[in-house]
Order: structure tokens, then sequence, then C-alpha cells
């Protein structure tokens, strides 16, 4: 894929959306993103400025209380949760990284091409009616629900942020049309992810969580989802992957316990990715959320663009990562037990 045909949703004005001092979730996350875009733009990459998310895209997702509650604080400094601030520009900001991710659906769609939304704040966490973790609207789930709007039966979800997506499953936790997958650490904040939480309903099977202990490096999340994400997926057939693309499991994060590099979380990426072009069209989007050292995640951001450039014919040229991989088979048989009812061909499918 060459540079011209991957477009890369930035902006300089996610800087505005203010934290307290010393929060995680800094401004400075923004300044990053912003030096990642404007040297893959001058280095022949297509870059564009979102608009910001309509109110009623938002309605597909939260409560419109919910919505009139953020609409509220507009202007203003407010303490939404325990750890979750607005700033006089968030509800703007807010809306600008939904309408990036948005963006990048339609891009996909419409192209079968990579689009990756460089935003802040974070989504993943942000449940239908409150913000939560860092997070005010949930721009991955709302980027899913958009396009179902446009059509598609079949989305798949794939977050490897350090932090189980709360948000995300919640929102679709009844909803067979969106598998969600989550590789994360547990115990861990904010508590959910557990291997019993598999959907309910009509949506029974389709959350897929992939617990790990703290530790786990790029040769067990490199199992996990070689042995797991990848054969799920296929059996799901999506017809669009949304990636949502938390760096912070890096090994520098300091909010995490487990041990990813830049390589890992390019391994990682280049599977999803080549899985997206062999079986849904090249419809792939990656939209950021956590990572809070700043070097890991500008070189963790720059890894993740070079994989949309790269020539890979298919799955089996990515050699597996070589290293322990302890804590991801310790955690392999509950999820086995959970989700084979589900997923039948897990209990025999081998490492790609």
């Amino acid at each position: 894929m060459s540079k011209s045909n991957v477009l890369l949703i930035s902006s300089s004005r996610f800087v505005d959306h203010g934290t307290p001092t010393g929060h995680p979730e800094q401004p400075a996350r923004a300044t990053v993103m912003t030096r990642v875009a404007d040297r893959w733009r001058s280095s022949g990459g297509r870059v564009v400025e979102p608009t910001p998310i309509d109110t009623a895209a938002l309605a597909r997702v939260h409560e419109p209380a919910y919505l009139a509650e953020i609409a509220s604080v507009s202007g203003r400094r407010v303490q939404l949760d325990a750890d979750t601030y607005a700033s006089p520009e968030t509800e703007v900001v807010a809306r600008l990284a939904v309408g990036a991710a948005v963006t990048g659906v339609s891009y996909a769609l419409d192209h079968s091409s990579p689009a990756l939304a460089f935003v802040r704040p974070p989504g993943h966490h942000a449940e239908r009616d409150r913000a939560m973790g860092f997070c005010v609207y949930n721009n991955a789930a709302v980027a899913a629900a958009h396009a179902l709007s446009r059509g598609l039966e079949r989305v798949v979800v794939i977050d490897y942020d350090v932090h189980h997506g709360n948000g995300i499953q919640s929102i679709f936790y009844d909803d067979p049309r969106v598998l969600y997958i989550s590789t994360h650490q547990y115990p861990f904040y904010p508590g959910t992810g557990a291997v019993s939480e598999i959907g309910k309903g009509a949506g029974a099977g389709f959350t897929f969580n992939i617990p790990l202990e703290a530790g786990a490096g790029d040769a067990d999340l490199d199992l996990m989802f070689r042995r797991l994400v990848l054969p799920v997926t296929l059996d799901f057939q999506p017809q669009l992957v949304i990636v949502s693309a938390g760096f912070d499991a890096h090994a520098d994060d300091p909010l995490g316990g487990m041990r990813v590099t830049v390589d890992g979380f390019g391994t990682l990426t280049r599977l999803i990715y080549r899985l997206a072009l062999e079986h849904c069209d090249g419809r792939f989007v990656i939209v950021t959320e956590g990572g809070y050292h700043l070097p890991a995640l500008e070189a963790c951001l720059e890894e993740v663009l070079v994989v949309t450039t790269e020539q890979i014919r298919d799955l089996e040229e990515i050699m597996p990562v070589s290293g322990s991989t302890d804590v991801a088979e310790a955690a392999l048989g509950p999820i086995l037990i959970a989700q084979t009812p589900y997923w039948p061909s897990i209990s025999t499918s081998t490492q790609l």
C-alpha cells in the first residue's frame, strides 16, 4: 500500500482539551500526535483535519441526557469523574475526536484503504451515560455504529490497550453485529474484562475478553493474537476492522504493567491489517486510545503508520515473536472454556 492510499486524520486542536497539571492524559500527547502527522505529511503522506461529529451520530451510542450534560459544561472547567476532566474547549475537541474516527470509517469503506485517527481525548472507557477513565465520548464505538448505519452487518473492534474497554463492551454487549475483542491487563482498572464477560442475549459470544496478568510481553500478545484473535475474527468474517490502539501496554508506560515494545505493537497491528487486506477488502481503521509515555507513544504512532505501507502478501510471512509465553499460556485454558461454545474452531486451532 502506498502512502497516497493511507489517510491520517489529525488536528492540532486536540491540544486544547486541558487536564490538570500532572495528569497522564496531558495536552503534550496531542503535540506528539501532531509532530508525527507533520512528518507523515512532509514525507508524502495524506493528512486531513477532522470535522466535529453531529449529535445524531453521538446519540447512536450515548444517552441524550449524557450528551446534554457534556454540552452544558462547554466553556467551563469541570471534573466529570474521579480522573476525567473537561476544560472550556473539551466538548468541541471531543466532537473532533469522534469526527476523526468516523471520517476514518467512511474513508475505509469508500476506498477499501486504511485510515488512522490520531485523537485525544481517548474513548474506550466512556459508557452510554457517563464519562470515565479520561474518556468523554466513545470514539471507536461511535465509529462502529456509523459503519452499521452505512449498512454493514459485521464489524470487529480489536482493542490492545492495557486497560479493558468497558465502554465499548457495554455499548455492544447484546449486539451480534459488533464483535469486541480485548487483550488487557487483569485484574486492573476499570475492573471489567473477565473471561466470563461474553455478551448477553443475541450478543452472547460476541464479547471476547483475553485478560492477562501484569508482565505480559510481545510473545504473550503475539501468541494470543495468532491462537485466538485471528481465528475468531476470521470465523466472524468482518466487513470492517477497527483497532482501539492504546499504547499503554508499552514497557515504559507509567500506567500499566505490561512489557510490550514498539516492535510488538508493530507485529500486532501487522497481523490485524494483513487480515483486513485478505478478508475485508482492506477496510481497516486505527483509532488511538491510551499511551502516556511520550517517547513510546511517538515511536508507536510512527510504527503503525509504517505498517500500513508495507507489502506483505499473507499472514504466514509475519514471523511469530520469540520469547517467553508463560503469561499467555496460563490464561489460555479459562478463555477456551468460556468461548469454545461460541467459537468451536478455537478448540483445535493452531498458532498461525
